[in-house]
Protein backbone atom coordinates (compact mmCIF):
# COMPACT_ATOMS: atom_id res chain seq x y z
CA UNK A 1 0.00 0.00 0.00
CA UNK A 2 1.34 3.44 -0.65
CA UNK A 3 2.76 5.17 2.08
CA UNK A 4 3.77 8.52 3.08
CA UNK A 5 7.50 8.29 2.87
CA UNK A 6 7.86 11.92 1.89
CA UNK A 7 7.66 12.95 5.66
CA UNK A 8 9.70 10.20 6.81
CA UNK A 9 12.41 11.28 4.36
CA UNK A 10 12.13 14.79 3.98
CA UNK A 11 10.59 16.18 6.58
CA UNK A 12 7.94 17.99 4.84
CA UNK A 13 5.82 17.78 1.31
CA UNK A 14 7.29 17.98 -1.90
CA UNK A 15 6.41 21.72 -3.21
CA UNK A 16 4.04 21.47 -6.37
CA UNK A 17 3.41 24.11 -9.25
CA UNK A 18 0.11 23.20 -11.27
CA UNK A 19 -0.19 24.47 -14.80
CA UNK A 20 -3.52 23.99 -16.00
CA UNK A 21 -7.03 22.24 -15.34
CA UNK A 22 -8.23 25.84 -14.43
CA UNK A 23 -12.59 26.37 -14.43
CA UNK A 24 -14.90 23.95 -16.55
CA UNK A 25 -11.77 21.42 -16.45
CA UNK A 26 -12.32 18.16 -15.49
CA UNK A 27 -8.47 16.27 -15.33
CA UNK A 28 -7.33 19.81 -13.00
CA UNK A 29 -9.27 18.69 -10.12
CA UNK A 30 -8.58 15.01 -11.10
CA UNK A 31 -4.97 15.93 -10.92
CA UNK A 32 -4.76 18.19 -7.76
CA UNK A 33 -6.83 15.29 -5.73
CA UNK A 34 -4.50 13.20 -7.10
CA UNK A 35 -1.46 15.30 -5.42
CA UNK A 36 -3.56 15.62 -2.07
CA UNK A 37 -4.37 12.03 -1.40
CA UNK A 38 -1.51 10.55 0.41
CA UNK A 39 -0.64 13.80 1.51
CA UNK A 40 3.04 14.14 -0.17
CA UNK A 41 2.22 17.45 -2.15
CA UNK A 42 1.82 20.59 -0.88
CA UNK A 43 0.25 22.55 -3.66
CA UNK A 44 2.06 25.94 -3.75
CA UNK A 45 1.44 27.61 -7.29
CA UNK A 46 -0.92 27.26 -10.33
CA UNK A 47 -1.19 28.81 -13.52
CA UNK A 48 -4.89 27.79 -14.25
CA UNK A 49 -5.67 29.52 -16.94
CA UNK A 50 -4.47 30.89 -20.76
CA UNK A 51 -6.10 34.21 -19.68
CA UNK A 52 -4.13 35.79 -17.07
CA UNK A 53 -6.81 36.99 -14.67
CA UNK A 54 -8.66 34.23 -15.07
CA UNK A 55 -5.52 32.44 -14.29
CA UNK A 56 -4.63 34.55 -11.22
CA UNK A 57 -8.97 34.12 -10.09
CA UNK A 58 -8.87 30.41 -10.41
CA UNK A 59 -5.74 30.29 -8.23
CA UNK A 60 -6.72 32.46 -5.63
CA UNK A 61 -10.03 30.06 -5.40
CA UNK A 62 -8.35 27.17 -5.17
CA UNK A 63 -6.43 28.37 -1.86
CA UNK A 64 -2.79 29.88 -3.52
CA UNK A 65 -1.78 33.17 -2.01
CA UNK A 66 -2.27 36.13 -4.28
CA UNK A 67 1.24 36.42 -5.17
CA UNK A 68 1.84 32.40 -6.15
CA UNK A 69 -1.61 32.59 -8.11
CA UNK A 70 0.07 33.00 -11.40
CA UNK A 71 -0.88 34.63 -14.94
CA UNK A 72 1.32 32.80 -17.37
CA UNK A 73 3.53 29.97 -16.95
CA UNK A 74 6.99 31.99 -17.51
CA UNK A 75 5.75 34.30 -14.53
CA UNK A 76 5.39 31.05 -12.50
CA UNK A 77 8.82 29.44 -13.47
CA UNK A 78 10.49 32.99 -12.64
CA UNK A 79 8.67 33.67 -9.81
CA UNK A 80 9.27 30.27 -8.14
CA UNK A 81 12.94 30.31 -8.96
CA UNK A 82 13.68 33.30 -7.02
CA UNK A 83 11.94 31.82 -3.80
CA UNK A 84 13.71 29.58 -0.93
CA UNK A 85 10.69 27.68 -0.83
CA UNK A 86 9.73 27.56 -4.54
CA UNK A 87 8.44 24.53 -6.47
CA UNK A 88 9.98 21.80 -6.79
CA UNK A 89 7.92 19.46 -9.07
CA UNK A 90 5.56 20.67 -11.78
CA UNK A 91 2.54 19.05 -12.71
CA UNK A 92 1.40 19.62 -16.19
CA UNK A 93 -2.39 19.18 -17.51
CA UNK A 94 -2.65 21.78 -20.67
CA UNK A 95 -3.58 21.20 -23.86
CA UNK A 96 -0.97 18.80 -25.99
CA UNK A 97 0.46 21.15 -27.86
CA UNK A 98 1.77 23.33 -24.75
CA UNK A 99 3.73 20.36 -23.06
CA UNK A 100 7.06 20.30 -24.54
CA UNK A 101 8.08 23.95 -24.14
CA UNK A 102 6.56 23.79 -20.84
CA UNK A 103 9.08 20.73 -19.76
CA UNK A 104 11.62 22.47 -21.43
CA UNK A 105 11.26 25.05 -19.13
CA UNK A 106 10.84 23.05 -15.81
CA UNK A 107 14.04 21.29 -16.73
CA UNK A 108 15.49 24.18 -17.03
CA UNK A 109 15.17 24.66 -13.92
CA UNK A 110 15.79 21.24 -12.67
CA UNK A 111 12.54 20.63 -11.44
CA UNK A 112 11.21 17.15 -11.62
CA UNK A 113 8.21 16.37 -13.62
CA UNK A 114 4.24 15.14 -13.99
CA UNK A 115 2.86 15.64 -17.08
CA UNK A 116 -0.36 14.40 -18.83
CA UNK A 117 -0.53 12.38 -21.70
CA UNK A 118 0.21 11.94 -24.62
CA UNK A 119 3.88 13.60 -24.33
CA UNK A 120 4.11 16.01 -27.24
CA UNK A 121 1.96 15.99 -30.61
CA UNK A 122 4.89 14.82 -32.84
CA UNK A 123 7.98 12.44 -32.27
CA UNK A 124 10.77 14.68 -32.71
CA UNK A 125 9.52 16.89 -29.83
CA UNK A 126 9.04 13.53 -28.02
CA UNK A 127 12.65 12.67 -28.29
CA UNK A 128 13.41 15.84 -27.64
CA UNK A 129 12.19 15.56 -24.26
CA UNK A 130 13.88 12.36 -23.89
CA UNK A 131 17.81 13.60 -24.54
CA UNK A 132 16.59 16.52 -22.29
CA UNK A 133 15.00 14.63 -19.33
CA UNK A 134 17.74 12.30 -19.59
CA UNK A 135 20.36 15.22 -19.38
CA UNK A 136 18.77 16.23 -16.70
CA UNK A 137 18.45 13.38 -14.64
CA UNK A 138 15.03 14.56 -12.84
CA UNK A 139 12.12 12.48 -12.44
CA UNK A 140 9.56 12.34 -15.30
CA UNK A 141 6.15 10.38 -14.70
CA UNK A 142 3.13 10.65 -17.56
CA UNK A 143 -0.12 10.39 -15.91
CA UNK A 144 -1.26 7.09 -17.55
CA UNK A 145 -3.18 6.53 -14.72
CA UNK A 146 -5.37 3.20 -15.72
CA UNK A 147 -2.06 1.09 -15.56
CA UNK A 148 -1.90 1.98 -12.02
CA UNK A 149 -5.73 -0.09 -11.25
CA UNK A 150 -4.63 -2.68 -8.67
CA UNK A 151 -5.90 -5.68 -10.73
CA UNK A 152 -3.92 -4.49 -13.45
CA UNK A 153 -0.50 -4.51 -11.47
CA UNK A 154 -1.60 -8.08 -10.93
CA UNK A 155 -2.21 -8.88 -14.46
CA UNK A 156 1.54 -7.20 -15.34
CA UNK A 157 2.66 -9.29 -13.02
CA UNK A 158 1.38 -12.32 -13.62
CA UNK A 159 2.80 -11.81 -17.00
CA UNK A 160 6.44 -11.58 -15.44
CA UNK A 161 6.24 -14.34 -13.23
CA UNK A 162 4.87 -16.77 -15.99
CA UNK A 163 1.51 -17.52 -14.88
CA UNK A 164 -0.24 -17.81 -18.20
CA UNK A 165 2.97 -18.94 -20.19
CA UNK A 166 4.57 -17.19 -22.94
CA UNK A 167 2.51 -14.78 -24.81
CA UNK A 168 0.80 -15.70 -27.81
CA UNK A 169 -2.01 -13.09 -28.77
CA UNK A 170 -3.37 -9.66 -26.77
CA UNK A 171 -6.53 -7.78 -27.41
CA UNK A 172 -7.16 -4.39 -26.32
CA UNK A 173 -10.14 -1.77 -27.27
CA UNK A 174 -11.35 1.38 -26.15
CA UNK A 175 -14.74 2.30 -26.95
CA UNK A 176 -16.76 5.18 -25.77
CA UNK A 177 -19.47 7.34 -27.14
CA UNK A 178 -19.31 11.02 -25.90
CA UNK A 179 -18.66 12.06 -30.09
CA UNK A 180 -21.23 9.31 -31.98
CA UNK A 181 -23.05 13.29 -32.85
CA UNK A 182 -21.34 15.97 -34.49
CA UNK A 183 -21.77 18.83 -32.01
CA UNK A 184 -21.99 22.73 -32.70
CA UNK A 185 -18.67 22.99 -32.01
CA UNK A 186 -17.46 21.39 -35.19
CA UNK A 187 -19.26 22.60 -37.64
CA UNK A 188 -17.48 25.89 -39.46
CA UNK A 189 -13.83 26.72 -40.23
CA UNK A 190 -12.37 26.20 -36.59
CA UNK A 191 -13.34 23.12 -34.00
CA UNK A 192 -14.30 25.25 -30.50
CA UNK A 193 -13.00 22.29 -28.67
CA UNK A 194 -8.62 22.40 -28.81
CA UNK A 195 -9.02 18.71 -29.00
CA UNK A 196 -10.66 18.95 -32.27
CA UNK A 197 -8.09 20.79 -33.86
CA UNK A 198 -4.76 19.08 -35.11
CA UNK A 199 -2.30 22.12 -34.29
CA UNK A 200 -3.51 21.51 -30.48
CA UNK A 201 -4.40 18.04 -29.91
CA UNK A 202 -2.21 16.47 -32.79
CA UNK A 203 -2.67 14.82 -35.66
CA UNK A 204 -5.00 12.16 -34.48
CA UNK A 205 -8.00 12.99 -32.14
CA UNK A 206 -8.86 9.35 -31.40
CA UNK A 207 -5.17 7.80 -31.51
CA UNK A 208 -3.61 10.64 -28.75
CA UNK A 209 -6.75 11.20 -26.84
CA UNK A 210 -7.63 7.10 -25.60
CA UNK A 211 -5.45 5.43 -28.38
CA UNK A 212 -2.53 6.65 -26.41
CA UNK A 213 -4.20 4.80 -23.34
CA UNK A 214 -4.58 1.40 -24.85
CA UNK A 215 -1.43 1.54 -26.58
CA UNK A 216 0.55 1.84 -23.44
CA UNK A 217 -2.00 -0.47 -21.48
CA UNK A 218 -0.77 -3.20 -23.81
CA UNK A 219 3.01 -2.85 -23.66
CA UNK A 220 2.50 -2.46 -19.41
CA UNK A 221 0.47 -5.65 -19.08
CA UNK A 222 2.86 -7.75 -21.62
CA UNK A 223 6.12 -5.77 -20.86
CA UNK A 224 7.46 -5.39 -24.22
CA UNK A 225 6.79 -2.76 -26.55
CA UNK A 226 4.98 -2.59 -30.49
CA UNK A 227 7.42 -4.03 -33.06
CA UNK A 228 4.69 -3.09 -35.72
CA UNK A 229 1.24 -2.38 -36.45
CA UNK A 230 -1.12 -2.26 -39.73
CA UNK A 231 -4.10 0.69 -39.28
CA UNK A 232 -7.13 2.13 -40.30
CA UNK A 233 -7.57 5.68 -39.17
CA UNK A 234 -10.84 7.50 -40.06
CA UNK A 235 -13.80 9.43 -39.03
CA UNK A 236 -16.83 7.33 -39.07
CA UNK A 237 -19.27 10.49 -37.92
CA UNK A 238 -20.19 12.46 -41.49
CA UNK A 239 -18.95 15.64 -41.34
CA UNK A 240 -16.06 15.49 -38.55
CA UNK A 241 -12.88 16.23 -39.67
CA UNK A 242 -11.00 14.75 -37.23
CA UNK A 243 -10.23 11.02 -36.53
CA UNK A 244 -13.15 9.24 -34.00
CA UNK A 245 -12.15 5.60 -34.69
CA UNK A 246 -9.00 3.50 -35.06
CA UNK A 247 -8.23 -0.41 -35.59
CA UNK A 248 -5.32 -1.41 -35.36
CA UNK A 249 -3.37 -5.17 -35.72
CA UNK A 250 0.52 -5.16 -34.34
CA UNK A 251 3.08 -7.54 -33.15
CA UNK A 252 4.96 -7.34 -30.13
CA UNK A 253 8.41 -7.49 -30.01
CA UNK A 254 8.41 -10.49 -28.66
CA UNK A 255 6.55 -12.16 -31.85
CA UNK A 256 2.55 -12.55 -30.49
CA UNK A 257 -0.27 -10.79 -32.37
CA UNK A 258 -2.41 -7.94 -30.96
CA UNK A 259 -5.99 -6.39 -32.09
CA UNK A 260 -6.83 -2.95 -30.86
CA UNK A 261 -9.71 -1.06 -31.74
CA UNK A 262 -10.72 2.21 -30.19
CA UNK A 263 -13.38 4.62 -30.83
CA UNK A 264 -15.49 7.90 -29.15
CA UNK A 265 -18.34 7.21 -31.90
CA UNK A 266 -19.75 4.22 -30.30
CA UNK A 267 -22.99 4.87 -29.71
CA UNK A 268 -24.11 4.20 -26.27
CA UNK A 269 -21.32 3.32 -25.28
CA UNK A 270 -19.53 4.63 -21.80
CA UNK A 271 -16.03 4.26 -21.49
CA UNK A 272 -14.84 0.45 -22.15
CA UNK A 273 -11.01 -0.03 -21.70
CA UNK A 274 -10.81 -3.61 -21.77
CA UNK A 275 -7.66 -5.68 -22.53
CA UNK A 276 -6.89 -9.70 -22.94
CA UNK A 277 -3.63 -11.34 -23.07
CA UNK A 278 -3.62 -15.04 -23.71
CA UNK A 279 -0.72 -17.18 -22.81
CA UNK A 280 0.32 -20.76 -23.70
CA UNK A 281 -1.69 -21.99 -20.42
CA UNK A 282 -3.73 -19.19 -19.33
CA UNK A 283 -5.38 -15.70 -20.39
CA UNK A 284 -6.20 -12.46 -18.28
CA UNK A 285 -9.14 -10.27 -18.76
CA UNK A 286 -9.67 -6.90 -17.55
CA UNK A 287 -12.45 -4.45 -17.75
CA UNK A 288 -12.27 -0.68 -16.75
CA UNK A 289 -15.58 -0.36 -15.54
CA UNK A 290 -15.75 -3.49 -13.17
CA UNK A 291 -11.84 -2.33 -12.12
CA UNK A 292 -11.54 -4.64 -9.16
CA UNK A 293 -11.99 -7.76 -10.49
CA UNK A 294 -9.38 -9.95 -12.86
CA UNK A 295 -10.48 -12.72 -14.89
CA UNK A 296 -7.84 -15.71 -14.82
CA UNK A 297 -8.70 -18.70 -17.55
CA UNK A 298 -6.48 -21.84 -16.95
CA UNK A 299 -5.95 -24.26 -19.67
CA UNK A 300 -7.64 -27.94 -18.87
CA UNK A 301 -9.01 -26.12 -15.10
CA UNK A 302 -11.43 -23.72 -13.91
CA UNK A 303 -11.60 -20.05 -14.55
CA UNK A 304 -10.92 -17.93 -11.14
CA UNK A 305 -11.65 -14.65 -10.54
CA UNK A 306 -8.94 -12.54 -8.22
CA UNK A 307 -10.43 -10.04 -6.40
CA UNK A 308 -8.48 -7.37 -4.77
CA UNK A 309 -7.90 -8.01 -1.44
CA UNK A 310 -8.56 -11.47 -2.33
CA UNK A 311 -6.03 -14.19 -1.78
CA UNK A 312 -3.37 -14.91 -4.29
CA UNK A 313 -2.55 -11.46 -5.03
CA UNK A 314 1.19 -10.82 -5.95
CA UNK A 315 3.08 -7.27 -3.95
CA UNK A 316 2.66 -5.39 -6.72
CA UNK A 317 -1.87 -5.55 -6.64
CA UNK A 318 -1.56 -5.50 -2.72
CA UNK A 319 1.07 -2.53 -2.95
CA UNK A 320 -1.17 -0.40 -5.08
CA UNK A 321 -4.30 -1.33 -3.00
CA UNK A 322 -5.35 1.38 -0.29
CA UNK A 323 -9.13 1.43 0.31
CA UNK A 324 -10.07 -1.51 2.78
CA UNK A 325 -11.60 -4.90 1.81
CA UNK A 326 -15.20 -4.51 0.85
CA UNK A 327 -15.02 -1.25 -0.69
CA UNK A 328 -14.57 -0.28 -4.17
CA UNK A 329 -11.65 0.81 -5.10
CA UNK A 330 -11.43 3.14 -9.08
CA UNK A 331 -9.90 6.24 -11.26
CA UNK A 332 -9.18 8.52 -8.17
CA UNK A 333 -7.19 6.16 -6.19
CA UNK A 334 -5.44 4.35 -9.36
CA UNK A 335 -3.93 8.25 -10.46
CA UNK A 336 -2.92 9.02 -6.90
CA UNK A 337 -0.98 6.01 -6.81
CA UNK A 338 1.23 7.45 -9.68
CA UNK A 339 1.60 10.79 -8.00
CA UNK A 340 2.56 8.58 -4.96
CA UNK A 341 4.98 6.23 -6.68
CA UNK A 342 6.41 9.63 -8.30
CA UNK A 343 6.88 11.17 -4.87
CA UNK A 344 9.21 7.65 -3.76
CA UNK A 345 11.08 8.60 -6.49
CA UNK A 346 11.58 12.56 -6.24
CA UNK A 347 12.28 12.16 -2.36
CA UNK A 348 14.78 9.61 -3.12
CA UNK A 349 17.10 11.59 -6.39
CA UNK A 350 17.06 14.78 -3.77
CA UNK A 351 18.32 12.67 -1.04
CA UNK A 352 20.56 10.52 -3.62
CA UNK A 353 19.68 7.36 -2.36
CA UNK A 354 18.10 4.86 -4.95
CA UNK A 355 14.30 4.54 -5.28
CA UNK A 356 12.41 1.67 -4.36
CA UNK A 357 11.93 -0.29 -7.48
CA UNK A 358 8.31 -1.59 -6.54
CA UNK A 359 7.87 2.04 -6.75
CA UNK A 360 9.15 2.90 -10.32
CA UNK A 361 5.72 1.09 -12.29
CA UNK A 362 4.85 5.04 -13.69
CA UNK A 363 5.35 5.70 -17.63
CA UNK A 364 8.06 8.01 -18.26
CA UNK A 365 9.45 10.17 -20.85
CA UNK A 366 10.54 7.04 -22.77
CA UNK A 367 7.36 5.76 -22.50
CA UNK A 368 5.69 8.81 -23.59
CA UNK A 369 8.04 8.73 -26.62
CA UNK A 370 7.71 5.62 -27.82
CA UNK A 371 3.34 6.46 -27.58
CA UNK A 372 4.38 9.17 -30.05
CA UNK A 373 6.40 6.47 -32.41
CA UNK A 374 2.96 4.43 -32.23
CA UNK A 375 0.78 7.18 -33.35
CA UNK A 376 3.06 8.19 -36.33
CA UNK A 377 3.39 4.80 -37.47
CA UNK A 378 -0.73 3.99 -37.23
CA UNK A 379 -0.97 6.88 -39.21
CA UNK A 380 1.86 6.24 -41.80
CA UNK A 381 0.34 2.66 -41.64
CA UNK A 382 -3.65 4.19 -42.31
CA UNK A 383 -2.09 6.13 -45.39
CA UNK A 384 -0.27 3.38 -47.23
CA UNK A 385 -2.22 0.52 -46.34
CA UNK A 386 0.61 -1.39 -45.11
CA UNK A 387 2.23 -2.63 -42.34
CA UNK A 388 4.68 -0.15 -40.72
CA UNK A 389 7.64 -0.21 -38.00
CA UNK A 390 7.17 1.26 -34.70
CA UNK A 391 10.03 0.39 -33.03
CA UNK A 392 11.91 3.25 -31.29
CA UNK A 393 15.71 3.04 -30.31
CA UNK A 394 16.82 5.76 -27.33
Amino acid sequence: MPMNNVFAKLGRRLRLGVIGGGPGSFIGEVHRTAARLDDNYEIVASVLSSDPERSRAAGRQIGMTPERAYGTAAEMFAGEARRPDGMEVVAIMTPNDSHHALCCSALERGLDIICDKPLTTNLPDALDLVRRVRKAGVVFCQTFNYTAFPMVRQARAMVADGDIGAIRMVQVEYVQGHNASLSAGERGAAAAAWRLRPEQAGASLILGDIGSHAHHMACFVTGQPFARVCADVRAVVPGRNADDYAGVLFQLEGGAPGLMWMTQAGAGAVHGLHFRVFGASGGLEWFQEEPNQLHHTRLGQPAIVFERHGPGLKPAALRASRVSIGHPEGYQEAFALLYAEAAEAIVARRLGQKPDPAALNFATVEDGARTMKFIEAALESSRSGRWTDCRLNM
